[in-house]
């Protein structure tokens, strides 16, 4: 079994198909899915999703795009709606200096509000974050150290250095289709170095298909063909790759819950 540790439902990329693209997903041996929270004020439609499904989980966040959009998206509020049954975790939240679609400090006001928030529920942090590593882990020290804080920096593609720094502070990584992707040779160095107790694997779907499908939407089911780059970068079978990886997801989102025990 493979878990998908990140992707969107309930985006309308998917619309109608959303039934046939989670049979796809669960043909091709997919076992559970995190669908993934970009705005608090739209949570309740991934609710509906995660509700309906025993093999889906979701999230509660606001992306960084959406942080001045969401600037009244307080500690308390995120905190009450995480405690729905559902919820495995907070995010996805972070840092985007690339396109600065929300400015720079409230993006790290958000940030910070969002790591309170999975404090207070004792939940993981799925971290997003683009051209911002020296400010990403500076907030996380700032407002995690020593506090038991745990997480995921999602769709790595960032610097080695980064890698290490968050596998140090107690950080997973996950990996997404960029890593199969042909000018990723120092991604999938990054990826060697990463301890496998400490990797999950992802979509992002509906985006960054890996190849062989890159250029098409992507969907939960084409995890395996990232999954089958990140076993063979480490040596070792598929299964044995999928097993390791969806032991980790269960133990950092411990509140997902297996649909087949």
């Amino acid at each position: 079994m493979l878990v998908d540790s990140h992707c969107h439902l309930e985006f309308p990329d998917f619309g109608a198909e959303q039934d046939a693209v989670l049979g796809r997903a669960r043909a091709a041996g997919i076992g559970h899915f995190l669908t993934i929270s970009t705005r608090v004020h739209r949570f309740e439609e991934i609710a509906r999703i995660a509700e309906a499904h025993n093999d889906i989980s979701c999230s509660l966040g606001t992306h960084p795009h959406s942080a001045e959009e969401e600037g009244d998206i307080t500690i308390a509020r995120l905190v009450e709606l995480g405690r729905h049954p559902k919820v495995v975790a907070i995010g996805e939240t972070g840092l985007d200096y690339y396109y600065d679609n929300s400015p720079r400090d409230l993006q790290q006001e958000a940030f910070r509000r969002h790591i309170r928030a999975a404090l207070e529920l004792d939940m993981p942090v799925i971290v997003h974050t683009r051209d911002a590593e020296a400010d990403t882990m500076r907030i996380l020290r700032e407002e995690g150290q020593g506090t038991g804080l745990t997480g995921v920096l999602h769709c790595f593609s960032s610097s080695p250095q980064l890698a290490e720094e968050a596998v140090l502070f107690g950080f997973h990584i996950s990996f997404s289709g960029i890593v199969t992707f042909k000018k990723s040779e120092e991604l999938r160095e990054t990826a060697r170095n990463v301890p496998l107790d400490r990797m999950l694997v992802e979509t992002d779907a509906p985006f960054l298909a890996p190849i062989p499908k890159r250029g098409q939407r992507n969907e939960p089911a084409f995890v395996v063909h990232t999954a089958n780059v990140l076993a063979g970068i480490h040596g070792l079978d598929p299964r044995t790759l999928a097993e390791r990886t969806t032991a980790n997801f269960f133990k950092l989102f411990s509140r997902a819950i297996p649909a087949r025990q």
